[in-house]
């Protein structure tokens, strides 16, 4: 599981809003906020869909191994980089015509 400061740093990593966080999770924006501010912790099952949603969203979360736990990207600045190139080819975003 998860702690507060690591949701709002792997939020600040993968570059999510509390609220887009909290819409891809299934949780409160008020949940989320409340968790980060170590105000509230959240049961284990919301905590989880938090965890799922940072670590779909590219965040690696780093247990205690002795020096502490940590959150990192899972993708180097170049992967990243090339990852932002392919995902914005295509042009002008607009409504898909599928039937």
């Amino acid at each position: 599981m998860i702690t507060g400061s690591q949701c709002r740093a792997a939020r600040a990593l993968t570059d999510l809003s509390p609220e887009r966080l909290a819409i891809s999770a299934g949780v409160g924006v008020e949940t989320v906020l409340r968790f980060e501010r170590k105000l509230d912790k959240p049961d284990d099952d919301q905590v989880f869909a938090l965890q799922s949603t940072l670590e779909r969203a590219g965040a690696v979360f780093i247990p205690d191994n002795g020096a502490g736990i940590g959150v990192r990207l899972k993708f180097t600045g170049s992967e990243a980089k090339r990852i932002d190139i392919l995902e914005n080819e295509g042009g002008i975003v607009a409504p898909d015509r599928v039937p």
